[in-house]
């Protein structure tokens, strides 16, 4: 199933996102409401992935990047380089996060697994992200990769 991050019809005649749309409890969370407690790093994940396919978990990590057409998507990266990124979206598609959170710190509560992603869905989420024709058009296999379904998102202060 493609995520798109277009508008709905209901949304294009009145031109604004419906309540049901978006779930904000506060300038920094999103969402179901959740709290720091007891969150593990996003490199603890990583290696506890290593051992499951899925996991319930409770989880802190920078933000790499965030859907730049409605912010209904982030990646999560870890502090190595060449730690693996996380697709970060959200349960319901039932709100969204700010689209200048690159580079900010947050923790999320939900459901990390694996899953393989289609080619067209990788050039609709390259898109979103702002990358090139060119680079898009370099998108020709499809990918493994660790996934993140957020039920809730705490945006921590800023850095």
């Amino acid at each position: 199933m493609i995520s798109a991050c277009t508008s709905s019809s209901s949304e294009a005649v009145s031109g604004q996102e419906t309540a049901s749309s978006e779930t904000k409890l506060s300038d920094n969370q999103f969402g179901e409401a959740i709290d720091a407690e007891g969150a593990i790093s996003y490199d603890a994940l990583l290696d506890m992935m290593e051992q499951s396919d899925s996991v319930a978990v409770k989880v802190k990590g920078k933000v790499e990047a965030v859907c730049q057409a409605k912010g209904c998507w982030m990646n999560i990266a870890g502090n190595e380089s060449d730690a693996e990124e996380m697709m970060v979206k959200f349960k319901d598609y039932g709100f969204f996060v700010p689209k200048d959170i690159a580079g900010r710190e947050v923790v999320m509560e939900g459901y990390a697994f694996r899953e393989v992603t289609p080619v067209d869905e990788l050039r609709h989420l390259a898109q979103d992200a702002g990358k090139s024709k060119e680079e898009i058009d370099q998108i020709t296999e499809p990918v493994v990769e660790l996934k993140f379904l957020a039920s809730g998102v705490l945006l921590l202060d800023a850095m």
